[in-house]
């Protein structure tokens, strides 16, 4: 007893999983860049006197103010899988361009900023059509761009240089625009932070954003799901084009001078600060706050060096082996944290389960096995993919959730005719009508939809109120998977697990962790509420007929528990069945005042076991193929019917596993009970001969309404 109290406390307390968790976030790709910019201002400030002071600062913020905005256009470049060696030549054009234009042409500074970011622009459509249209290479094509664009800036400094350096610009405006400051704020870093804003909104809320990942991720997936490509990566390269001409401007006018060496090398320092910030070179992976963080770390290091007094050559090779260190550090520390991540990431608990309680047939149990499914009517053999939940309206009509993501309906009185209702995408699994004839659903990945009585889709909710203290970003929704509504409209969900996707809900049977919870809508406010945390695989929910309590399901722990709404109660938890011989998926009410519990599988001896062997199913899970773990069984269907109290009133088995192996719904209906199964092709339909032959689900929860 000491031995497995101190395993059950070992692996309830010491938290793997929580690991595994932050090992998996994104922002710990940021660990290693965000040490070393600790680590440079650390050592520049005790080694260089007055380096915290008020004018070394707004001059250091400047320069970073122009770098950063050149390595957020690289940054996105990047992020769509392409790299733009051309923005040091770039950088030039618009540095003499603007000089050319405010000190030789005297156009006005408005006309002249306009002007040298269109320039800028011209030069980053030129790279986006002959990449993202003609799908040239966009290391070789930026690389003659680079050597391209570097002739004509030669060319225009022999025209240009002397006028410019002779010129005198009496105008407050450019002056501003090089050494003015917003509340206190450097102009060029003022608009870095706004661009850095805007930029992360953009690639992290907004449609292009979004396509400009996926483009990154895989141009052919992208291009298969619909995105435009080559118009995205034009899109990127003309961003990229733009934003250095904002750098060149702001350089411009805070120096006014331009020489030869202006914006040499500086293609490789952005792509240096761009990946040593963590975004990926083969895109898909980075963030404007990744690529700000490696622009600081480069501008300090270099101009600290500098401020160090080393020699130019000296410089360089310093600030080359910092990066280059930092950078080695980094590969080896994201490598490291992806083994650690996959040894600790599956983290199963103690699960001690009641022992099995009797199931043979010849035993006076109430789970004794039958074969009452033996010869129920099959609907729709062959022409639906995974029935997960079924439902029936008040006119007798059949609908089901199915695996491409449609609700499928069967026409009465004889179900032979079917017709997709709705196409609602993802996959959808528990459904429920409301008092308005709208059926709504739980979509895996998505939330909770509703379709209408004239079949328009709508999303109610994708999200709830965060933990205060989780590790885990556990507002949004990854499994919601069965649901019910309240008479008051609330609608009541459960999702299973807030670890693991649809294709993954086994792995968290693996862990046998309180994961899953059960979550309120309210449609009257739009709010989204989460009810009850820490549950065994949160499965099926049925409101109490009474409507003052709910029942649910929890797979792992192979019971069905009551949560109550109103009353003395409220608020409380009790346990309604303890301990079922299989695991327990939707419910659903019947009639006569019983409810309808699903099994999706039988327990067994051996699984029952492993669950109170964590050890056990770690090394399983760090050293078995997945596809080679031990699972529960979820071969054998069974529908369980109880009273309120938790008594079983009856069961029906398939025995032999042939009309449905897996049974995950159930719906009573007109003295008939209709099955549903996530891993059948079917539906079934088998007589209730003690049922009542009028009884149906709608009228139940909202009354004769026909």
């Amino acid at each position: 007893m000491v031995a497995e109290t101190l395993t059950r406390l070992r692996y309830r307390y010491v938290p793997d999983h929580l690991v595994g968790e932050v090992l998996g976030r994104r922002w710990m790709d940021n660990v290693i860049p965000v040490f070393l910019l600790v680590a440079v201002i650390a050592f520049l400030t005790g080694s260089i006197p007055n380096f915290l002071a008020a004018g070394n600062l707004a001059d250091t913020s400047r320069q970073i103010g122009e770098f950063g905005l050149v390595v957020i256009g690289m940054t996105v470049v990047m992020l769509a899988g392409g790299i733009d060696l051309s923005v040091g030549s770039n950088f030039a054009l618009a540095n003499i361009t603007a000089l050319a234009l405010i000190n030789v042409a005297k156009w006005s500074v408005t006309a002249s900023v306009a002007a040298t970011l269109g320039v800028a622009g011209l030069v980053g459509l030129m790279n986006g059509l002959l990449i993202g249209y003609l799908r040239l290479r966009a290391f070789l094509t930026t690389l003659v761009t680079l050597t391209l664009i570097r002739a004509i800036v030669t060319f225009l400094l022999q025209q240009y240089q002397v006028q410019i350096a002779s010129s005198d610009v009496d105008s407050e405006a450019w002056d501003f625009i090089g050494t003015g400051s917003v509340a206190g704020v450097p102009l060029s870093f003022a608009v870095l932070l706004v661009t850095a804003i805007a930029g992360h909104v953009i690639l992290t809320r907004l449609r292009v954003g979004w396509r400009i990942m996926a483009v990154g991720g895989s141009r052919r997936s992208a291009y298969n799901a619909g995105i435009p490509v080559r118009r995205t990566v034009c899109l990127s390269y003309v961003v990229s084009g733009l934003l250095t001409g904002l750098a060149g401007t702001l350089y411009a006018a805070r120096l006014s001078g331009a020489g030869p060496d202006t914006g040499l090398g500086l293609e490789l320092a952005v792509v240096t600060a761009a990946v040593l910030g963590g975004n990926s070179v083969g895109g898909g992976r980075g963030s404007i706050g990744k690529a700000i963080v490696g622009a600081v770390i480069v501008s300090l290091l270099t101009n600290g060096v500098v401020r160090l007094g080393l020699q130019n050559g000296a410089s360089a090779m310093v600030v080359g082996i910092v990066l280059l260190l930092a950078i080695a550090i980094d590969v080896r520390w994201n490598k490291w944290r992806g083994k650690l991540q996959a040894k600790v990431y599956v983290s199963p608990a103690y699960l001690a389960l009641p022992p099995v309680p009797p199931i043979d047939s010849r035993s006076s149990s109430p789970y004794a096995m039958n074969d009452r499914l033996h010869d129920v009517e099959i609907i729709g053999l062959g022409e639906i993919d995974g029935p997960e939940d079924v439902i029936l309206d008040e006119d007798d009509n059949l609908y089901c959730s199915v695996r491409q993501g449609d609700i499928i309906r069967f026409l009465a009185p004889d179900h032979k005719r079917r017709e997709v209702y709705a196409h609602v995408g993802g996959r959808p699994l528990g459904m429920a009508f409301d008092k308005d004839g709208g059926l709504v659903v739980c979509i895996a990945g998505m939330g909770l939809y509703r379709v209408d009585s004239s079949r328009g889709i709508q999303k109610m909710t994708a999200e709830t109120n965060r933990s205060r203290f989780s590790i885990i970003d556990d507002s949004r929704m990854r499994l919601a998977d069965d649901l019910d509504i309240a008479a008051d409209g609330k609608v009541y969900f459960s999702e299973a697990t807030i670890r693991y996707g649809f294709e993954e809900w086994v792995v968290d049977s693996v862990e046998g962790r309180g994961n899953g919870r059960i979550i309120r809508y309210d449609p009257a406010t739009g709010t989204t509420r989460t009810v009850l945390r820490h549950l065994l695989f949160a499965n099926g929910i049925c409101m109490a007929h009474d409507n003052r309590s709910l029942l649910f399901a929890e797979t792992w722990g192979c019971r069905v528990s009551r949560y109550w709404l109103e009353g003395p109660k409220k608020g409380a938890t009790e346990i309604v069945i303890a301990n079922l011989p299989g695991y327990p998926d939707n419910i659903n009410r019947g009639s006569r005042g019983a409810y309808w519990v699903a099994l999706a599988g039988t327990r067994t001896p051996t699984y029952d076991l492993a669950m109170t062997m964590p050890a056990f199913r770690r090394r399983m899970a760090r050293r078995v193929a997945g596809d080679e773990w031990m699972f529960p069984n979820v071969n054998t269907g069974c529908v369980v019917r109880f009273d309120e109290s938790g008594r079983i009133l009856e069961s029906l088995w398939d025995l032999k596993g042939r009309n449905h192996p897996a049974i995950t719904s159930m719906r009573e209906h007109r003295g008939h009970l209709y099955l549903g199964g996530v891993t059948n092709n079917r539906i079934g339909r088998i007589g209730i001969p003690d049922a009542d032959p009028e009884w149906t689900g709608p009228a139940s929860y909202w009354g004769d309404r026909r």
